[in-house]
C-alpha cells in the first residue's frame, strides 16, 4: 500500500511552534540577568515558593481526609467532643492553615517576582525602541510606523502574558499534577496516579485539538464582523450619496447580507464552543468517577477509608480548576508566542548603515564638503545618483536645482549617512564619512526640511530639542534670530504653547521658523536647506528667506532649491537631471549658457504671480 505523503502545512505549523517555543529561551537573560544576583535570587525564590505552594496545595486535602476519618472514628467510639476537638478540629484547622499558606506563598511570589517581570518588559521594550532608531532610513520607509509601534506593544504585552500563564498558571498546574501523582502513588497505589495523569493529559490534548478546530470558526466570525462593520461605516460616511440615489433599501440589504454571514459564523462558533465544553466536562467527570470508583473498591477491600476518598476528590477538583481556562490560555499563548517572535525578529534586523569598528569622531569642523564620483541606487536596477562630484568650501553656499526626481534631496540624505554608497566617497574636512561615527557626522549638520514635523509638545520643547541642555535664554535667542520670538510671546502661554500633533496648530511659516530656530540652536558647521520655502506663499517666503540667510551666514550651506529666485546669490549652483550634474556655475553664468537652468528660470518667471 502506497504511503500517504506528509501534510506539509502541519509540518510547517509544527516547525513554527517549535521555533516559537525556542523563542522562550530569549527571555532567559531577563529572568536570569548576568551579574544581577538580586534578580537571580528573586527568580529562584519565586520558583521555590511556587513549588512549595503546590506541595501544600496537594498535601492539605490529606489533612481534611484525616479529619473525616477522625470524625467517623470518634462517632463509632462514642467519644466526647473534647477528644473530637483535638482529633477533628485540629485536622480541619490544619487543612485551612495549609490552604491559606499556599495562597499566601503564591501571592508572596508576586511580591518577589514582580520587579523581575517588569524589568524584563522594560528592558525588552527599551531595547527594541532603541534598535528601531538604529535601523536605517530605508527600513523605516518600507515599514509603517504604526505597525512597528504595535509590534513593540504586543511583544511587551506577550512577555507579561507568558510570565503570568506559563510560569504561574499552566506551569504550576503541571507541577501540581506531578506532585499529586507522586502523593497518590505513595499514599495509595499507582492506579490513582495513572488515572490522574491520563485524565489531565487527555484533557489538555482534547482542549488543544478542539481549540485549533474552533479557530477557523472564530476567524470566519471575525472576518464577517469586520465586513459588516466596513459596509456600515462606508455607507454612513457616504450618507449624502445614498440619499442622492435613493439607495437606502439597497444599503440596508447589503448590510443585512453581511450580518447574515456573521450570524451563521457566530452560531458555528458558539455551538463549537458548547461541544468543547461538553467534551471537557466529560473528561473531568470521567476522572472523578474513575477515582471514586477505584477508591470505593479500595475501601471495600479495607485498604482505604472514607477520608481517603474525600482527599482524592479534593485533590482532583483543585487540579481541574486551572484547566478551565486552558482553551483561552492556549489561544492567547499561541498569539503571545507569535507576537514575541515578531518583536525578536525586529530586534535581529541589522541596520543597513553601521559604524566601522575603528570609526573616529568628527571634531573641529570647518565645513569643507566633497562629493567624489558618488554613485547611489535604492535598488540594483534603479540608479539615483551617477558620478556626482563637487566641492563646497567652508562658508560657501551651494545650491542644487533640477526637475523632480533628479536626485537633489538624495544628496542631503547621503551627507547625513542615511544610506551607503554604491561607489565613490563623501568627505567632510577631508575625512571620509564612512570612516566617521554617524552621531558625530550628524551632530555637525543642521537641516531645515521642506516638511517640518514637530513633536506634540510645547514650542519651547521643539526648539530646545536640538540641544536639550540649552537654557531658556538660549532658546529665546534662537527664536529671535529665526524671527519667531515676538509671535511666541504674543501667545497666551508663550513658549509653553502646545503645537499639536505634527505641529498642526501652527501655520506653515510658523513651523518653518520653529525649524530654523531649532537648527540655529544646534549651531551646526554645515547647514542643509531642503526646499525649505517651496510650500509657502510668496509673502511668507520672503520673510522666511531673510531668516534663512541669517542662519546660513558663516556656515557651509547646501540648498536644495525648488524656487530659483531664492538662490540667485549662491556661490555656485549645481543643475541636476536624471541623477547627474549637467550644469554648474553662478546664476548669471548659467543663464548665459541657455541650458536647463535657463529653461527652468524662464518657466518659473512665466508662472510667478504678479503684484
Amino acid at each position: 500500500m502506497k504511503a500517504m505523503p506528509p501534510n506539509t502545512s502541519e509540518i510547517r505549523n509544527e516547525e513554527k511552534l517549535l521555533t516559537q517555543l525556542k523563542g522562550l529561551l530569549r527571555l532567559k537573560p531577563y529572568l536570569w540577568p548576568d551579574g544581577n544576583w538580586a534578580f537571580k535570587l528573586r527568580t529562584l525564590s519565586a520558583i521555590i515558593l511556587t513549588i512549595t505552594s503546590k506541595v501544600l496545595a496537594v498535601g492539605s486535602p490529606f489533612l481534611f481526609g484525616w479529619a473525616v476519618d477522625a470524625t467517623a472514628k470518634a462517632q463509632g467510639l462514642g467519644q466526647s467532643w473534647g477528644a473530637v476537638w483535638i482529633g477533628v478540629i485540629g485536622f480541619v484547622v490544619g487543612y485551612g492553615a495549609l490552604k491559606l499558606l499556599s495562597v499566601m506563598l503564591t501571592e508572596g511570589r508576586e511580591y518577589i517576582f514582580a520587579p523581575v517581570a517588569q524589568f524584563a518588559q522594560r528592558s525588552v521594550a527599551t531595547g527594541t525602541f532603541a534598535h528601531m532608531h538604529n535601523l536605517s532610513l530605508r527600513y523605516h520607509l518600507d515599514k509603517r510606523t504604526g505597525g512597528l509601534s504595535r509590534i513593540i506593544e504586543r511583544g511587551v504585552r506577550s512577555i507579561d502574558f507568558l510570565f503570568r500563564f506559563l510560569l504561574f498558571n499552566i506551569g504550576p498546574t503541571f507541577v501540581e499534577l506531578i506532585l499529586a501523582a507522586i502523593a497518590f502513588w505513595l499514599a495509595y497505589n499507582g492506579w490513582f496516579s495513572a488515572i490522574a495523569v491520563f485524565i489531565v493529559v487527555s484533557y489538555v490534548a482534547f482542549t488543544i485539538m478542539t481549540t485549533e478546530w474552533r479557530l477557523k470558526f472564530r476567524r470566519e466570525m471575525n472576518r464577517r464582523d469586520t465586513e459588516a462593520a466596513g459596509k456600515a461605516v462606508d455607507s454612513l460616511l457616504n450618507y449624502e450619496t445614498v440619499k442622492y440615489f435613493g439607495a437606502e433599501e439597497f444599503e440596508t440589504s447589503r448590510y443585512d447580507g453581511a450580518m447574515e454571514g456573521y450570524q451563521k459564523a457566530a452560531i458555528r462558533s458558539r455551538t463549537s464552543l458548547a461541544t468543547v465544553n461538553i467534551g471537557q466536562s466529560f473528561l473531568m467527570n470521567l476522572g472523578l468517577v474513575l477515582m471514586m470508583g477505584l477508591a470505593a473498591y479500595e475501601i471495600v477491600g479495607g485498604r482505604m477509608s472514607i477520608g481517603d476518598i474525600t482527599a482524592v476528590t479534593l485533590i482532583m477538583t483543585q487540579l481541574y480548576r486551572p484547566l478551565n481556562i486552558l482553551g483561552f490560555a492556549y489561544r492567547e499563548i499561541k498569539q503571545a508566542l507569535t507576537d514575541m517572535e515578531k518583536m525578536f525578529t525586529l530586534m535581529e534586523q541589522e541596520a543597513e548603515v553601521q559604524d566601522i569598528a575603528a570609526a573616529s569622531e568628527l571634531r573641529d569642523v570647518t565645513g569643507r564638503i566633497s562629493f567624489e564620483n558618488v554613485e547611489f541606487r535604492y535598488d540594483e536596477d534603479r540608479p539615483i545618483l551617477r558620478d556626482i562630484s563637487f566641492e563646497i568650501a567652508p562658508g560657501q553656499t551651494v545650491a542644487v536645482v533640477g526637475p523632480t526626481g533628479a536626485g537633489k534631496s538624495t544628496l542631503s540624505r547621503i551627507l547625513f549617512r542615511f544610506y551607503n554608497l554604491a561607489s565613490g566617497a563623501v568627505l567632510i574636512d577631508g575625512q571620509n564619512v564612512d570612516d566617521l561615527t554617524q552621531s558625530s557626522v550628524r551632530q555637525a549638520i543642521g537641516i531645515v526640511p521642506q516638511d517640518t514635523v514637530l513633536f506634540n509638545d510645547t514650542i519651547g520643547y521643539n526648539i530646545g530639542y536640538a540641544r536639550p541642555t540649552a537654557s531658556q535664554g538660549e532658546i529665546e535667542d534662537a527664536a529671535r534670530d529665526a524671527q519667531i520670538h515676538d509671535f511666541i510671546q504674543s501667545l497666551p502661554k508663550g513658549y509653553e504653547t502646545i503645537v499639536g500633533e505634527r505641529g498642526l496648530k501652527l501655520s506653515g511659516g510658523e513651523k518653518q521658523r520653529v525649524a530654523i530656530a531649532r537648527t540655529l540652536l544646534k549651531d551646526p558647521a554645515i547647514l542643509i536647506l531642503d526646499e525649505a520655502t517651496s510650500a509657502l506663499d510668496s509673502a511668507t517666503e520672503r520673510d522666511i528667506q531673510a531668516a534663512l540667510e541669517r542662519a546660513s551666514a558663516n556656515r557651509t550651506t547646501l540648498v536644495i532649491a525648488h524656487r530659483l529666485s531664492t538662490i540667485e546669490r549662491a556661490d555656485m549652483i549645481l543643475v541636476m537631471d536624471d541623477g547627474k550634474i549637467v550644469e554648474r556655475g553662478t546664476h548669471k553664468s548659467l543663464l548665459k549658457q541657455q541650458g536647463l537652468y535657463a529653461d527652468l528660470w524662464m518657466r518659473q518667471k512665466e508662472t510667478a504671480p504678479t503684484a
